[in-house]
């Protein structure tokens, strides 16, 4: 299967934002949701239209954030990679840019790494200087009481034209140190939150086998690894909610 979904934020000139393109192919479709935001934004959810990404599936995700609009990515579910018939790695590519002024919070449910999959996410987001950026990708490696299948991660989020994380995770059978438990440990699920521009995450370390940390930019990132995802949770939601100015101290 191929599909490819779109959406642009625009500025509608009177404070708020305006979707000048929603537009979406099943697995990926794309819902407006919720009254418009206290600050102006609107929220998106993407809506799984089908079973999948299974083996052999190519899907594309644009996203575009116009200077002083606001856009939450929000998704109904957890997504669940799955192995299918026999054929190649299913591939996800998601692209972000976000303008000056302009404001992206990409929130999804986590993405689950079902026992025979295998599949790679391809990340690449840009943010303008004076842009606000806060991305979170969840990744729980296998069902209850099943292996991890294999899923390869790579991360790239640049701003102000200077990359500011860059990172590579792969998990599952072929993973470098994954039968030696090299990777994560003991830990079955794996989230990281990185903010970057108006907003920045306060340092320090929120629980056991989490942190966040400053990264040149501005920016910062918090990752936390747990024995299931409610773990993950409960370091990293409260995160959502919590960000400090750029350039404050805590």
């Amino acid at each position: 299967m191929r599909a490819e979904a779109r959406v642009v934020a625009e500025a509608d000139g009177r404070g708020g934002t305006r979707l000048a393109v929603l537009r979406g192919e099943s697995p990926l479709l794309l819902r407006r949701t919720g009254p418009r935001q206290h600050d102006g934004g609107v929220t998106v959810h993407l809506v799984g239209g089908a079973a999948g990404p299974l083996r052999g599936d190519v899907l594309r995700l644009d996203v575009e954030v116009g200077p002083g609009a606001r856009l939450e990515m929000l998704s109904v579910a957890a997504s669940l990679a799955l192995p299918g018939r026999p054929a190649p790695a299913s591939v996800l590519t998601v692209t972000a840019t976000v303008a000056a002024g302009g404001s992206l919070r990409w929130l999804p449910e986590p993405l689950i790494a079902a026992a025979g999959c295998e599949h790679v996410v391809v990340t690449r987001v840009d943010v303008a200087e004076g842009g606000s950026l806060l991305w979170r990708d969840d990744l729980v490696c296998g069902r209850h009481d099943e292996p991890s299948g294999a899923v390869r991660a790579d991360t790239v989020i640049r701003y102000g034209g200077v990359t500011l994380y860059r990172h590579e995770l792969t998990v599952g059978p072929g993973a470098p140190g994954w039968d030696g438990a090299a990777v994560l440990g003991e830990g079955r699920a794996i989230g990281t939150l990185v903010a970057a521009g108006a907003d920045l995450l306060e340092p320090g370390v929120p629980g056991a086998g989490a942190a966040v940390m400053p990264l040149a930019g501005p920016g910062s990132l918090a990752t936390a690894v747990g024995t299931d995802i409610r773990a993950v949770q409960a370091v990293l939601d409260p995160l959502c909610r919590t960000t400090l100015p750029a350039g404050v101290a805590a």
